[in-house]
């Protein structure tokens, strides 16, 4: 194993688990992309073990801070880990973040839960040097009847990496139906957006049903229906708009399972463009779920995505009857929570409203956040009632 000297470590000191390549001593060029290496100061001192991508700005990820072997027994030992996590504080077992990269100390690897199907998402050269074992010992403790590989995202590029979908075990003969307190969900892990589903809302929309009894709303940038069938099977009457016909055709049939179709609208059309028509005729709702995709993918276009996510929320606030409630998230980690509460001031002031904060919310017990790790928290959600 290759040994690293690192030049500065108060970062890594604290818990960080990432090293960037400015940070060695040394270039990381000479060693061979995804192996693991042995990390030490500038004294000599151990620090621990990770995987090498000379080829990516975030040279060394951290899989331990032990000198132990990274085999299968070190990912039986971390995944068991993780399971028993989310045993002790989540009520549900039927569909679940499974790992949650380096918020369960596993940097690099995501893996859902999705009834009795597995999808399993690499994202670093590190892991997918590991893969194979990493597949093995999933389907060895969860014993899953189906295990999809949704190795597609774009961060993958960065890793020089090739995007690929594929099934390893069992088949997709029907789709993974989940449940989300009395709502049920299909989920298509092959074709869905990230790996099918947006677990990661989950308590939110829950939480948001305790507030809509009945009334007029709109979930906007819908996806799948998952916020708007909660409130339907409220009693509540949906509009559900979003310019992917696929996403449409996803929530259609979610309505169609649970027999809400009668309450529920959908519109494809671009939200800013639904917003400006809606203002224009008068329009107002009792609640408008706002969960847009992430502006911001980069600090390089921070400035326009704030001002993006200024405009809309200010659009929709300007819809919502007086007493009514505005559900809005950001799923971006460049914008912190300070950040996204002073975007809703503005948009507020924007707006002429004048919101009060019923709740602040972040991401569900299944995306265990890192304090030594800040980019582990990128979820924002905020309950205004206008």
């Amino acid at each position: 194993m290759y040994k690293v000297i690192l030049r500065r470590t108060s970062r890594i000191d604290a818990g960080h688990l990432w090293i960037f390549s400015n940070e060695l001593a040394e270039s990381p060029k000479k060693f061979e992309a995804g192996s693991l290496v042995e990390v030490y100061d500038n004294k000599n001192r151990f620090i621990g073990i990770g995987y090498v991508n000379p080829n990516s700005l975030i040279a060394i990820r951290i899989l331990t801070r032990g000198k132990e072997t990274i085999n299968a027994d070190f990912f039986r030992k971390r995944i068991s880990g993780a399971l028993n996590y989310r045993k002790r504080f989540l009520t549900s077992n039927n569909s679940y973040r499974v790992i949650y990269s380096e918020g369960d100390f596993l940097p690099g690897l995501i893996v859902d839960k999705y009834a009795d199907c597995l999808v399993i998402q690499i994202l670093t050269l590190g892991m997918e040097m590991m893969k194979d074992m990493i597949v093995s010992v999933l389907d060895e403790i969860i014993k899953p009847s189906v295990i999809v590989l949704r190795n597609d995202s774009q961060s993958r590029n960065l890793e020089g990496l090739p995007l690929e979908k594929a099934v390893v075990k069992g088949a997709l003969g029907s789709l993974p139906l989940i449940q989300e307190g009395e709502i049920s969900i299909e989920v298509d892990p092959m074709t869905g957006q990230k790996t099918g589903f947006f677990l990661d809302q989950r308590a939110n929309r829950l939480a948001l049903a305790k507030y809509i009894d009945g009334g007029k709303g709109l979930d906007l940038f819908c996806y799948s229906g998952a916020w708007g069938l909660q409130l339907a099977k409220n009693g509540a009457v949906v509009r559900f708009v979003d310019d992917s016909k696929t996403a449409l055709s996803t929530a259609q049939r979610n309505a169609r399972i649970n027999n809400l179709e009668e309450r529920c609208e959908f519109v494809k059309d671009d939200v800013f463009n639904f917003l400006k028509k809606e203002a224009e005729s008068g329009a107002l709702y009792d609640f408008i779920v706002l969960d847009p995709p992430a502006f911001v993918k980069s600090r390089a276009k921070i400035k326009e995505a704030l001002r993006a996510y200024r405009e809309i929320n200010a659009m929709a606030m300007r819809l919502v009857k007086n007493g009514g409630i505005l559900a809005t998230s950001s799923c971006s980690y460049h914008v912190e929570k300070t950040v996204f509460l002073d975007i809703l001031h503005s948009a507020a002031r924007d707006a002429g409203r004048s919101p009060r904060l019923l709740e602040y919310r972040s991401q569900g017990l299944d995306h265990p956040i890192l304090l030594s790790v800040s980019e582990t928290e990128y979820l924002k959600c905020a309950f205004l009632v206008l």
